[in-house]
């Protein structure tokens, strides 16, 4: 069944279930007004999606909605859900707690049609994100509006909300602030903030310290450049898989921090070929080394690690005894903040 169709459903259900409310209002006696022509399956012309939109912006504004109180299992077949579903979802909404949780799940069922997924791909988001059930509508359209904004086009959208539809729980205020760090301190284009937005979603949530370091390691440490970053979607990987891999690269020789010209005596694994490969192809082809050597080098790592991270907290309390009794300091650290990107990353690393 069509994208068009099942919105048509909805949109129809949702009058029949005012239409009833209604007449149990004691308005038995009144002419109810006839559910608006544009809620016909006339929708499944060649113009279909924009006469969708049309329709539900005409419904909201031209006839008020009242609350669904209860959503049936008949509710879900209408929709377009199979028996299996439909009783799963009315389990789901029975269980909730509240009495407007019929209402958001109609409400998230509706946002998630109008972007143009099927009931299958809308029954496997709300099942990867609940969170989505409590979430009204408006929300939703503004939130999925701006992800248009920022560059997701149609098909990579709806991938990217099948794929992580957690991205839908995030505030806009949020994501243009990680937008606009990841351009200011990443110096990507918007083309290429688009791509990884696309590739990488989870990165709405990811804590931009360690965003910002990972950037910092792989242009400074790695002499990789945004384009190059980009392509090979840094940003699905966490920081300690980049660091493990290439390190271990870096102490067999096999690569080569380039020099202030992006040169080096040997030409270096691509940033693709390092993170990318399954252990096994990396380790063959491009580490050339075992298995146990690399599980012996990772707990080394590790270990560095976490040593890293009790100097930075020693050197921290040292830091807040220093500001306490020496006010003379603070020019010093005025002249340090100056630095720029590279001797941020500088400083964390010497941690």
């Amino acid at each position: 069944m069509s994208t068009t169709l099942v919105l048509c459903q909805v949109l129809r259900w949702s009058w029949r279930s005012f239409a009833s409310l209604a007449l149990g209002a004691g308005q038995q006696g009144r002419r109810l007004v006839r559910p608006p022509s544009h809620v016909s399956c006339r929708l499944s012309s060649s113009s279909n999606d924009h006469m969708v939109k049309s329709s539900q912006q005409d419904d909201c504004k031209s006839y008020p909605r009242q609350p669904v109180t209860e959503l049936s299992v008949r509710s879900f077949l209408d929709m377009g859900f199979t028996d299996p579903q439909a009783e799963l979802l009315h389990q789901t909404v029975s269980k909730a707690k509240g009495s407007g949780a019929a209402q958001q799940t109609l409400s998230a069922l509706t946002a998630l049609f109008v972007l143009g997924l099927n009931p299958s791909s809308v029954l496997k988001v709300l099942e990867k994100c609940p969170e989505l059930h409590h979430i009204n509508e408006s929300k939703l359209t503004q939130r999925i509006n701006h992800l248009r904004k920022l560059g997701l086009v149609e098909g990579s959208l709806q991938r990217v909300v099948a794929h992580y539809p957690q991205i839908l729980t995030v505030p806009v205020k949020r994501i243009k602030f990680v937008v606009l760090f990841i351009r200011e301190k990443g110096l990507f284009t918007v083309q290429q903030v688009a791509e990884i937005l696309r590739d990488s979603p989870a990165i709405v949530h990811e804590d931009l310290d360690r965003l910002e370091y990972k950037f910092q390691y792989v242009f400074f440490r790695m002499g990789v450049k945004q384009a190059e970053m980009v392509k090979s979607k840094l940003f699905r990987f966490s920081l300690e898989e980049v660091r493990c891999r290439h390190c271990f690269l870096e102490r067999r020789g096999l690569y080569q921090t380039p020099d202030k010209k992006g040169q080096t005596v040997s030409e270096n694994p691509k940033l693709s070929q390092i993170l990318h490969l399954d252990l096994e192809t990396y380790l063959t082809d491009v580490a050339r080394a075992t298995a146990e050597e690399y599980d012996t080098f990772g707990k080394m790592m590790e270990r560095e690690w976490q040593e890293e991270v009790r100097q930075e907290r020693d050197m921290g309390a040292d830091s807040d005894d220093d500001y306490e009794n020496e006010d003379d300091n603070e020019d010093e650290h005025e002249e340090e903040e100056v630095g720029g990107a590279k001797s941020s990353y500088t400083r964390k690393r010497k941690s």
